[in-house]
Formats: C-alpha cells, sequence, structure tokens
C-alpha cells in the first residue's frame, strides 16, 4: 500500500502564521505538525510515500525529511499548483500510486494512541473483505454539524449516506482526514467535475465508492485520539495534548527515527549516524536514550 500526505493549500485560517511557512510545517508542541501524519503512515507500516504540497513549501518539506533514507522509508514529492480540492490529490498522484491501493493522511490531522490495534484492524478488514474497495473511518464527536458525517451500519460498517455538515446529522461521527482507497482511485479523480467552488471534492470520490456499494466505515476507537490542527485554537490544543502525554510519560509522540528503529526500518547503525548528523537538542538527547534500550 502507497501512502499519501496531502500538505497543501492556503492556510488562510491560521494567517499570519501561515504568512511565510505552511501549516503543516508550524509546530506541535516539539515537532513540525508534518511529522504527525507521517508517523501514522509508518506505524501502519507504509514506507512509499508522497507528500504533495505547494511550489513555495516543497523545498521546506524536503530541507526537513530528503528522501527519507535516514528513517528507511521513500518520500517522494509533488506540487499542487493551486489548492483545487483534496480528491485532486489522487489526480496529481496517479503515477505514485500507479493502481495501487493508497492511504491518504490530510497534513493537519493529529492521530494518536493504540496503533498496533488500529493497524491490525484495518488490515484484517481489507484482508477478509474482498467486496470492499473503499474505506473510511468514523470517529465519534458531540458537534457533528462540524464535518463531514458519515451514517453506516454499526455490525458490517456499510455506509449507508455521507452528510457535508449537515444541519440535522443523522449520526454523531464525523468522517476524520483518513482515507483507503483502492487502485481506481485516480481514475474516478478525473471523472468528478469541479464543484461551484472550483474543488474536485474527496466528498464525491467517496460517493463513486459508495454508489457502487464498495465503501466501508471503520470505527476509530476509544483508543485513538484525533484532532484536527487547522485553526490557532485547535492547534494550540494539539500542542498542549501532545506536551501532557510527552512531560508525564517520558516518550516522545511521532518520534520518527524511534520508529523507524522500533519497527526495524533502520538498524542501530543506521540509527546512530543519524543522532552523529544532528544538533544538540533535547529532540537528540532523547534519541541517544532511546539507544540504551537496544
Amino acid at each position: 500500500m502507497k501512502g499519501i500526505i496531502l500538505a497543501g493549500g492556503a492556510g488562510s485560517r491560521l494567517y499570519p502564521l501561515t504568512h511565510i511557512i505552511t501549516k503543516q510545517l508550524q509546530p506541535v508542541y516539539d515537532k513540525p505538525m508534518i511529522y504527525y501524519p507521517l508517523s501514522l503512515l509508518m506505524m501502519m507500516d507504509i514506507k512509499d510515500i508522497l507528500i504533495i504540497s505547494t511550489p513555495h513549501d516543497i523545498p521546506h518539506f524536503k530541507n526537513l525529511l530528503g528522501s527519507g533514507n535516514d528513517i528507511g522509508v521513500n518520500i517522494s514529492y509533488a506540487i499542487q499548483p493551486e489548492p483545487k480540492g483534496i480528491a485532486q490529490a489522487y489526480i496529481i498522484g496517479e503515477d505514485f500510486i500507479n493502481n495501487d491501493h493508497s492511504m491518504m493522511v490530510l497534513g493537519d490531522n493529529l492521530f494518536h494512541g493504540d496503533f498496533n490495534n488500529f493497524r491490525n484492524a484495518v488490515k484484517n478488514q481489507i484482508r477478509n473483505d474482498q467486496n470492499s474497495k473503499a474505506h473510511i473511518f468514523a470517529y465519534p464527536v458531540t458537534d457533528p454539524q462540524r464535518y463531514g458525517v458519515v451514517e453506516f451500519d454499526k455490525q458490517s460498517g456499510k455506509v449507508i449516506s455521507i452528510e457535508e455538515k449537515p444541519a440535522k446529522p443523522k449520526s454523531n461521527f464525523a468522517i476524520p482526514g483518513l482515507y483507503i482507497f483502492d487502485g481506481s482511485s485516480s481514475k474516478r479523480a478525473k471523472k468528478i467535475a469541479p464543484s461551484k467552488r472550483g474543488e474536485v471534492e474527496i466528498t464525491e470520490l467517496i460517493k463513486s465508492y459508495l454508489s457502487e456499494g464498495t465503501l466501508k466505515a471503520e470505527v476509530i476507537n476509544r483508543g485513538m485520539a484525533w484532532l484536527d490542527t487547522g485553526t490557532p485554537q485547535s492547534l494550540l490544543e494539539a500542542s498542549s495534548y501532545i506536551a501532557v502525554l510527552e512531560q508525564r510519560q517520558g516518550l516522545k509522540v511521532a518520534c520518527l527515527e524511534e520508529i523507524a528503529l522500533r519497527k526495524g526500518f533502520i538498524n542501530t547503525k543506521q540509527y546512530q549516524r543519524r543522532i552523529d548528523s544532528l544538533p544538540n537538542s533535547y529532540y537528540k538527547e532523547y534519541l541517544v536514550n532511546i539507544l540504551k534500550e537496544f
């Protein structure tokens, strides 16, 4: 399975923070925001990853992450000239996807929790249900009117309806920015007519699977937290959440080098070389301490 991170957009809700640099490079406590969606893909055992961003910001992502070799993954980059909708990512990334399954996570979405159970549940569902070509995720919220809302059969996971910011939601399950589609995603996206706001809407791509009966919803259980970091308030809340976790436990969230080492993407020698390349910092001290366990 391929991985995609859509890290484009104007970030207008975070202005003036985003006047100089994109929101996905803003700090969430002690790491750039992009570390969090990237860590999710790594925890899902995905090594081939495409980052899509603006012409202005792609060089910054390359400077931060490079080829991904230091953390045992392969990172490619693609430009989104203008923000023309989330589903545009599947058109831009058509050659990268190459008719394979893909998991896309939006660059301003933060997931944290029991990734092992989450990963196993998703993989088992995909493996055991050959009739499903697409999977979206359902997260219970108290204010579903603010989100895209999914109504689904809780026994089978079969999706019944999808509504965008409904006045009277049919469920309290929001759709977070995480999607798994089969290899037909790019072809489907190219057939979608732009909406009134000139965007290739992700809702329309999802509905193309819904109309075939090949769309399933996976509930994100209580062991997982989902935070959207697209506003000043939510960015602050996400930073506070990560700060409390790390200070209480003494363990870092979304530490890419640690994930790579623990999952066997890199060995201890490669890990040590990565440490040696870093400037003196609290982050480097943490990596040194992790190595003592091996």
